[in-house]
């Protein structure tokens, strides 16, 4: 089981109530499926539950849904065609073996395409939310992206699609979750992600709006920074070609890993691209930290506004922040 890993594409389908080895043996896999209502997933089930004192159903205590919600299989289907049909795309991406590269799918869609709404997709607002996985269907092979693991990781959109044909890892930001930042969960989920990609020679497209990784107590209790930087490691021992788009944000430690730039690479930016070490706001609380002590106001929201526009109508002369031509 544990071999295959290492030479084969491994789909692991819950279909049933599994327990133990059982569970284990479905998510040692690439790509791991349960089936809503008719598979849970547990490492002892309700009766052994009940002795510890817990009195569960199986649903409750290993449904489709719980587990792809907290990653521990990475997608929930209605129904057994349906596993059977996303195990099938699922594979047509994957070469039969690690010892082959993958194969050229259909060529369907013309690459020459244009989207002109991609022009506008970006708001000028930097607060303001887009949709990143319109932006995906639109820059791939017109249907060809498979999304994986979208129940957990949320700030991170990991899936498989096609260019010109040919098969790619697709790893994306979700401006509706945390605004793209990495948390522990979505760190875990590039970790395996990008395992994937390289094991079977995918190359990597990135569209990255990175603020950073996730900040705060619970961030901090989840070992965000731990398993973070699992996530950089990941990408910086990848070997494959890797191209990154730098969609708006792109800061801190979590943007430093939107590539490996040691090896084969290309790096665009979006006419909405922002990056740096730290954001304007961030990185002018840090320098007026002292000040602001001394010289308290009674309005210190207005005051970080104001410096934050200076900051920013100094920073350069064509300032990087929309994707539009109004």
């Amino acid at each position: 089981m544990i071999a295959n890993l290492a030479t084969v594409p491994v789909v692991g389908l819950g279909l049933g109530s599994v327990a133990g080895l059982g569970s284990a043996r479905v998510v040692t896999s690439h790509y791991s499926l349960l089936v809503r209502k008719t598979a849970q997933m547990f490492v002892a089930g309700p009766p052994v539950v009940a002795c510890v004192g817990q009195a569960t159903d199986k649903e409750t205590l290993g449904g489709a849904d719980l587990h792809a919600a907290c990653g521990a299989v990475d997608d929930a289907v209605d129904s057994e065609l349906e596993a059977f049909a996303r195990t099938k795309r699922f594979l047509s991406y994957l070469p039969p073996s690690v010892h082959e590269l993958p194969p050229r799918g259909p060529r369907a869609d013309d690459p020459n395409r244009r989207e002109s709404f991609l022009i506008d997709a970006i708001p000028r607002n930097r607060r303001q939310v887009y949709k990143m996985r319109s932006i995906i269907e639109a820059v791939v092979d017109r249907g060809s992206f498979l999304e994986i693991g979208r129940q957990h990781g949320k700030s991170v959109i990991t899936g498989l699609a096609r260019l010109d044909g040919w098969p790619v890892g697709l790893l994306a930001s979700d401006p509706y979750h945390y605004a793209g930042a990495w948390t522990a969960e979505a760190s875990l989920k590039v970790v395996r992600f990008v395992d994937l990609t390289q094991a079977f020679h995918l190359p990597m497209v990135h569209l990255v709006d990175i603020p950073g990784f996730l900040i705060g107590e619970q961030a901090e209790r989840a070992g965000t920074i731990r398993h973070g930087a699992r996530a950089l490691a990941a990408v910086f021992q990848a070997q494959g070609p890797w191209c990154a788009v730098l969609v708006r944000k792109c800061f801190g430690v979590a943007g430093a890993a939107h590539m490996n730039t040691g090896r084969a690479k290309y790096r665009y930016a979006w006419p909405s691209g922002d990056w740096g070490s730290l954001p304007v706001e961030g990185g002018i609380e840090a320098a007026y930290k002292a000040e602001s002590r001394r010289r308290p106001t009674a309005r210190p929201a207005s005051r970080r506004s104001r410096r934050a526009s200076n900051g920013c109508a100094a920073r350069s002369a064509q300032p990087r922040v929309s994707g539009s031509r109004r």
